[in-house]
């Protein structure tokens, strides 16, 4: 073990030589810069929540600290507007929309990746180029359509219509991931007499669970910031969602309550970033392994 140990370090494999201050200009000084743009619009929400008017207004103080913290802002913000309701609204239509988008994208991801068939092929770039149509050009069309089916100002307005971009995502990734599970499995599986839909639940699925899971967080964070659609189909303030209630509620005119929005911007990222913060990894693996096979 020593020798092999030895032979290693004297070919220099697996041995870092850069030397300490280059280490901290290629790889410590760049990490941190990364670190600092990253974190720094939630610093600035959380100071900018925490400034009374007098100090936030004021362009003479130094502006990035907080000299004389004040609850203020969150106190107006859950007691003069709907921000609780608007927060639970958010995350029921984000949690339906993402579960019914993953059940057709998993199927429809399954179907383009293992099935042979004509124009599957075509089928599977139609589906992730109507991805790329922005909500700008459909929302007029939907819009007819969610009047002829009188759910305006409803759940529903936008549990229907948030799968229509969240399907084609989540179908194109995981149509790559199921690429990368080796066939072999499925065909022993059908062999020893396991149908299509068995082999599906309890042998592709369960190696699927990376993608599946980032196919899920993608489509829960498109949902939970979506602004169009709410803004377009959702009318009463009961009914709004966060992003669009925030905003429509805390801009009056020319008037910007910034102490309030930055609290409610701040308090509306945290589900997301624990989220991120708790499947990282299968985000990451579900990501490279969708893109690779794809």
């Amino acid at each position: 073990m020593n020798a092999v140990a030895h032979q290693v370090s004297s070919h220099g494999v697996g041995v870092d030589r850069s030397s300490p201050v280059k280490r901290i200009f290629t790889f410590w000084v760049p990490l941190m810069a990364f670190i600092v743009l990253t974190l720094f619009p939630f610093y600035w929400m959380f100071i900018a929540s925490l400034k009374p008017n007098n100090e936030l207004y004021n362009l003479r103080i130094f502006p990035f600290w907080v000299f004389n913290p004040t609850l203020d802002h969150y106190k107006y913000l859950f007691t003069n507007t709907m921000y609780f309701r608007w927060l639970m609204n958010t995350l029921f239509i984000a949690a339906v929309s993402t579960a019914i988008s993953l059940v057709f994208g998993i199927l429809a991801g399954y179907a383009l990746a293992r099935l042979r068939f004509k124009a599957a092929g075509f089928l599977g770039v139609a589906i992730f180029v109507s991805y790329l149509v922005p909500q700008t050009l459909l929302f007029i069309p939907m819009f007819d359509v969610i009047k002829s089916l009188n759910i305006g100002d409803t759940y529903w307005a936008l549990i229907l219509t948030y799968p229509t971009f969240l399907i084609p995502f989540c179908t194109a990734l995981l149509m790559g991931y199921f690429k990368s599970i080796p066939r072999e499995l499925e065909e022993s599986a059908l062999i020893d007499g396991s149908g299509r839909i068995r082999a599906l639940i309890e042998i592709v699925l369960p190696l699927a669970m990376p993608g599946i899971l980032s196919a899920g967080i993608f489509a829960f964070t498109l949902s939970w910031n979506e602004f169009i659609y709410a803004l377009v189909f959702i009318t009463t303030t009961p009914m709004k969602t966060l992003p669009v209630g925030v905003v429509s509620e805390l801009i009056r005119g020319d008037v910007f309550f910034w102490g309030s929005l930055m609290a409610g911007a701040l308090l509306g990222s945290v589900p997301v970033a624990l989220i991120y913060s708790f499947f990282v990894e299968y985000y990451v693996a579900g990501l490279t392994a969708g893109a690779v096979k794809g």
